[in-house]
């Protein structure tokens, strides 16, 4: 047998090895997690029902952070670059590339100054403790997928209150997670419904990069030591642009920081 084989098969064995190892990892990363999860929920119950949504928005940061922290059991690391670049006192429109659940407790996380509203899936407001409870009760835009015309006029609302108390909302223009993290066609009705209610809004294009390689082989087991990088682009001031225009320079921002 030539070294070129005795090093192939050394290498698939490896990798085998390595996989079979993940398992272990990823049971005690679940426990934990949804331990903490179901600890929390009671806490977040308190918290609303004492101080209302802002109450319920600052415990939901804290389990970001936690959810975060959880995911150094799998050797994960976040980092956050180019923070500076977003402007303060007016309202934002963040719009990333979507890769995994990574990316919302990163960006509630890390973006929790800008007071941020997401667009996201009804899916998700059912089934994960606390994180489901947060959904049904916060006054996030939850989309069905299904009968995507029904979010319009929750878009068309979440635009107009980013645009009088100068907070923000999140959007993944793709509708649904890259499972190769090389990004799918972005949709414009969204992020147009937003632009067009909260015309003194600035589009802050981000880059998501390597949080879908935590799910690169489903839900079980997770991958072990990867580095999740959101990186912040310059900012659009939507009135000196076209929409057309707008979409273009976000969405090209965005795909050419993302490294597939």
């Amino acid at each position: 047998m030539s070294n070129k084989k005795r090093f192939i098969i050394f290498e698939y064995n490896f990798l085998i090895m390595k996989k079979f190892l993940l398992y272990p990892v990823t049971m005690v990363y679940y426990a934990i997690y949804f331990t903490i999860m179901c600890i929390l929920q009671p806490i977040e119950w308190v918290a609303f029902k004492l101080f209302g949504n802002q109450g319920l928005q600052t415990i939901f940061n804290y389990i970001a952070y936690i959810s975060l922290k959880c995911n150094h059991i799998l050797g994960s690391r976040f980092t956050f670059e180019n923070i500076e670049f977003i402007p303060k006192n007016v309202p934002v429109i963040f719009v990333a590339n979507h890769q995994s659940l990574l990316d919302t407790a990163g960006i509630i996380w890390y973006l929790r100054k800008f007071n941020c509203f997401f667009v996201t899936k009804k899916e998700l407001a059912k089934g994960i403790p606390s994180v489901s409870y947060f959904l049904r009760n916060a006054e996030y835009v939850l989309i069905d997928r299904n009968n995507p015309k029904q979010a319009i006029p929750k878009i068309k609302s979440l635009a107009e209150y980013i645009e009088k108390e100068n907070y923000s909302a999140v959007i993944f223009p793709e509708g649904t997670r890259s499972k190769t993290g090389e990004p799918k066609e972005f949709a414009e009705s969204g992020l147009k419904i937003l632009c067009k209610y909260a015309p003194s809004a600035y589009v802050v294009p981000i880059s998501i990069n390597d949080s879908w390689k935590v799910y690169q082989y489903g839900y079980f087991p997770l991958s072990f030591g990867n580095h999740i990088v959101f990186t912040v682009h310059r900012p659009l001031k939507i009135s000196d642009f076209s929409f057309e225009e707008v979409m273009k320079k976000t969405q090209n921002a965005i795909v050419q920081g993302v490294k597939v």
